[in-house]
């Protein structure tokens, strides 16, 4: 492992992908040592030591007692795991949510009675199967979601499945998906920003409702009454919990543009890098902030404007990845943008599986359909390289599969 820069702060960031918050904290001065799922090409890159988590999250724990002392923080989808955040949070100083406050957050009973007694919206939620309709007209999901991953339409019966453990039950809300951004200083909240969610897109090769993406919606897009629910929503939130730093709301709009609350995220979120690269906004160093960390040197912040849009693309078969051949294709893109085009790159040789993600793509327009006009582009782009050999289509991967989720991507 490589030490700390000389005279440079280290700060820790641990989670299933930590590259977005890593190229963040960097550019406001930390020395950064991360670990994570993945550990890719460009993470490397980006931080003063890298570590893959294997197996993940167990090792995590182990990892960071090596790296030097200072603060640190997570990423996803590292609320489904308390436990490994007290062990490690009893060796240095969290910035960040602690695992009793997550524990709170994530009961989705308390959430529910907490959004409904502040006059917002929630899904009628239950956790037992029994009197549910098996018409579709609810969600089954694990309690320990992350992505979008295992909720499917609910056809069962409460008799098959009393006392399923792991899930819940959730009324279907017509409308989009959302998410909030917010940050929590001082037991006040500010929305940072807010995005439409893509969820399940096939041009990404995503299945049911699984998370792949991102468009920004500036704040002045919203209507006056979807503003002051958020506004409410976070400041509901912040004092119920006692929420500090970076947090995320999922949410459905409806076609009223009331606002029916999903589940919080309570860190950073996938979302949240589209903020940072629209608005300029230094995410890492306003969560550390929030979270009583002092930011050792003051960040330019360089907002690149337009509407920003990101999707995961999940690998159509089964690939080996030439990280070079990558980074070759969106090199125009990448200009034309200001900004990395391309994102999450797996290192030369890493065997990626049909199904798991392949890296993350980044465009943006003057408007939201430009942006996401452009994004499906290069994402076809990408699978015609993947298609023609660019980017080494392989069967029967099998050695060391790239990890099947990222936790990070909600």
């Amino acid at each position: 492992m490589r030490p700390c820069e000389t005279g440079v702060a280290p700060v820790t960031l641990i989670g299933a992908s930590v590259r977005a918050m890593a190229e963040s904290a960097r550019r406001a001065g930390w020395s950064v040592h991360a670990a994570d799922l993945f550990c890719d090409e460009d993470l490397r890159r980006a931080v003063t030591e890298a570590v893959r988590a294997d197996p993940y999250p167990d090792a995590l724990p182990a990892i960071v007692s090596a790296f030097p002392h200072g603060p640190w923080l997570y990423t996803g989808a590292l609320e489904n795991h308390p436990e490994i955040l007290a062990a490690i949070a009893a060796q240095r100083p969290l910035a960040g949510n602690g695992a009793e406050v997550v524990r709170a957050v994530r009961d989705v009973t308390r959430l529910a009675a907490v959004v409904a007694d502040a006059g917002l919206r929630v899904p009628e939620t239950r956790c037992d199967p029994r009197d549910v309709p098996g018409d579709g007209s609810f969600l089954v999901k694990p309690r320990s979601s992350a992505g979008g991953r295992g909720i499917s339409p609910w056809h069962g019966s409460g008799a098959a499945h009393a006392g399923a453990a792991g899930m819940i039950w959730q009324r279907r809300v017509a409308g989009v998906p959302w998410s909030a951004a917010f940050l929590a200083c001082g037991g006040r909240s500010r929305l940072l920003g807010a995005s439409r969610q893509i969820t399940g897109a096939e041009w990404c090769h995503a299945a049911g409702f699984a998370y792949c993406g991102s468009v920004v919606a500036p704040l002045d897009h919203l209507t006056d009454q979807t503003r002051s629910a958020f506004d409410r929503l976070g400041t509901t939130l912040t004092d119920a919990f006692g929420l500090v730093g970076a947090f995320g709301v999922d949410l459905i709009i409806d076609e009223r543009w009331q606002i029916h609350v999903l589940e919080v995220n309570p860190r950073v979120t996938a979302s949240m890098e589209l903020l940072e690269r629209a608005t300029g906004i230094p995410l890492a160093a306003l969560h550390l902030r929030a979270c009583g960390v002092g930011p050792p040197a003051t960040a330019a912040a360089v907002p690149l404007p337009g509407i920003w849009a990101k999707a995961v693309i999940f690998a159509p078969g089964d690939v080996l990845p030439d990280g070079a051949g990558l980074e070759r294709l969106t090199a125009d893109w990448s200009a034309a943008d200001g900004a990395a085009a391309i994102a999450d790159v797996p290192s030369a040789g890493t065997p990626i599986a049909a199904g798991r993600p392949l890296l993350t793509l980044f465009a943006k327009g003057p408007t939201a359909e430009e942006a996401l006009r452009t994004l499906r582009h290069r994402a076809a782009a990408i699978d015609a390289a993947v298609g023609a050999g660019g980017v080494s289509r392989r069967a029967g991967v099998a050695d060391s599969p790239r990890p099947r989720h990222r936790g990070s991507t909600a």
